[in-house]
């Protein structure tokens, strides 16, 4: 399908314009609340999407061809237990519905994160889903949950992807869409440069840290895989028996790696003032495997959780909220625009002045060449 036109609710920063502009698609309504994301769109496709869609009565929404939205999931925890189908009232999605229902565009397509399929026990897809089938749209049979390293971009980041196709225009009973064969191969290196500019190097405090984990992976006596490190449970003996399953297990392996190699970790933790670290850099989790033999080697991750070590064939999921990857090679963290190839937003995509606002509206978009590959096997049905 070509020369269609589209309209791009929650629009973002335009990762669904892209993809539909790239099959030949010409966006006629978007819309979205955040102001700094407004005004990236304005600044790539001339289009003001300063539009609450809360607040925009169907009818001034141009007639189109495809829907598209990645629609916040707002809880209705009560939803298939009081009003069963019908109970979508107070939640974006009736937004998204209500305009379906006026409009009935030939194709929708929406995006969202995979947790929605078990979102209070399941009943908040199936009112989504039932909707949309008595909407009259013709659904996938099994939902598509997918991510980009599946197509070859180095991002960890599974979504589901819900595609319909108005009943009359396809005669199956559910849409034969193919998930990706998931064999590629990615590297992180793929999309990163070699010189980038001093302020995304990590600071003198996480150098430090990094480095007295690196240390400590190389000279402990026993790979530390398969639980996270807690510095605070070292030399420790008070009763844990009221702990989670799970948390006494840590507590039992941590204790025994610190009594297994207390010669070491007493000098290890004197040496580098590991008391004085935060307590979120007190945890370390080796998620890369055997074939890492270093923290720079690897992926990292500085979470509330603590330092996560991962391998290099993707970074983890983009998210929101600012936790840039580091590459433990570089010493650096990921930049925007490395983190807009994980998207995959061409060069000359304007992105964000401000950084912090760059990685969250990356964070807050979806993979183009993933759009790409579900909606042209959705326009082929």
């Amino acid at each position: 399908m070509t020369n269609f036109k589209f309209i791009d609710l929650f629009a973002g920063i335009g990762g669904f314009h892209q993809a539909m502009r790239s099959l030949g698609g010409e966006c006629v309504f978007a819309s979205d609340i955040d102001e700094n994301a407004i005004n990236v769109y304005k600044n790539n496709y001339g289009i003001d999407a300063r539009h609450d869609i809360t607040k925009v009565d169907a009818k001034d929404i141009p007639a189109h061809d495809v829907l598209c939205g990645g629609f916040p999931c707002q809880a209705f925890s009560n939803a298939g237990k009081k009003k069963g189908f019908d109970d979508v009232r107070g939640t974006l999605f009736f937004d998204v519905k209500r305009i379906i229902e006026y409009h009935k565009p030939k194709y929708i397509f929406l995006e969202n994160v995979k947790h929605l399929v078990k979102h209070d026990n399941g009943n908040t897809w199936k009112v989504i889903k039932q909707n949309l089938v008595d909407l009259g749209y013709v659904l996938t049979k099994e939902e598509i949950i997918s991510s980009p390293h599946e197509i070859g971009v180095p991002q960890n980041r599974p979504r589901i992807y819900i595609m319909g196709v108005r009943k009359d225009l396809t005669d199956k009973e559910y849409l034969e869409i193919k998930k990706p064969s998931g064999d590629a191969k990615t590297s992180i290196y793929d999309v990163l440069d070699e010189k980038v500019d001093e302020k995304y190097n990590i600071s003198e405090y996480e150098n430090k840290i990094l480095t007295a984990w690196n240390e400590f992976k190389i000279n402990i006596n026993k790979d530390v895989y398969g639980f996270p490190v807690w510095v605070e449970e070292f030399g420790k003996d008070y009763d844990y028996s009221s702990f989670p399953d799970w948390k006494q297990e840590y507590v039992k392996k941590n204790r025994q790696l610190y009594l297994d190699n207390k010669t070491f970790i007493d000098s290890w933790m004197k040496k580098h003032d590991v008391q004085d670290f935060k307590l979120r850099d007190k945890k370390f989790e080796w998620q890369a495997g055997a074939e890492y033999k270093t923290v720079w080697d690897t992926a990292i991750q500085l979470r509330q959780s603590g330092i996560r070590c991962k391998k290099t064939d993707y970074f983890p999921a983009l998210v929101a909220i600012v936790q840039t990857p580091i590459i433990g090679r570089y010493r650096r963290r990921l930049t925007p625009r490395e983190a807009a190839r994980l998207q995959s937003f061409p060069e000359d995509f304007i992105l964000d002045s401000v950084d912090q606002h760059a990685y969250k509206q990356l964070g807050n978009s979806l993979n183009i060449e993933l759009i790409k590959f579900y909606a042209k096997q959705m326009f082929n049905q």
